[in-house]
């Protein structure tokens, strides 16, 4: 099979078979959201779960900050259908809140074959529910841990900010700290820098 129809295959499985999400969307309270890009992408972006437009559409970071990781990906020198995106848990969580440690544990394992499946060479994890989800660390802290290199099944993984937080920040500190980040992606994927003025 190809990677597309893998991927294909895992999101039928993991509708009617994932301990989280296949009761709530049998149940029509929530829309799955499995993820979407390149199969063969590089860079694959990896948040911690879908909003309320990501429900409504069934389609990853479609809202605000869904707006701001495309400009971030443009600022890239890349398109949005040349990456892969996709979240921890892969149903909205009752509230909008936060998914659980409880409910990550039953969901990951999908985006774990997501990224079997991928083999990126560059996982970026937006924000800290999405850091310590993926790299197995509940004490880390996005403010220490991002802009530094960590590993996750041989991947190399960056943690920044999720563009949701830099949409609350006043200031432009955290917006030039992401794009630092993002620079260092670019290197370690041996793409050119664009310029540009932050």
């Amino acid at each position: 099979m190809s990677k597309q129809q893998q991927l294909d295959a895992l999101k039928t499985e993991h509708a009617t078979q994932c301990p989280h999400c296949a009761p709530r969307i049998q149940s029509n309270e929530a829309r799955a959201v499995f993820g979407e890009g390149d199969p063969d992408a590089e860079l694959m972006f990896v948040g911690e779960g879908p909003g309320a437009d990501e429900d409504r559409l069934g389609r990853p970071f479609v809202g605000r900050a869904g707006q701001l990781l495309d400009k971030e990906i443009i600022a890239m020198g890349l398109k949005r259908d040349e990456v892969y995106i996709a979240n921890i848990v892969k149903t909205r969580p009752p509230g909008n809140r936060v998914p659980t440690y409880e409910e990550a544990v039953v969901c990951k394992p999908y985006l774990e074959r997501q990224i079997q499946i991928i083999q990126p060479k560059v996982i970026v994890a937006l924000g800290a529910t999405s850091a310590k989800y993926l790299l197995d660390d509940l004490s880390l802290a996005i403010t220490k841990e991002r802009g530094h290199w960590k590993t996750h099944s041989g991947v190399a993984v960056m943690p920044t900010f999720h563009p949701a937080y830099l949409l609350r920040q006043v200031n432009r500190q955290a917006h030039a700290q992401v794009w630092h980040d993002l620079k260092l992606v670019l290197e370690k994927l041996n793409r050119p820098i664009p310029s540009r003025d932050r």
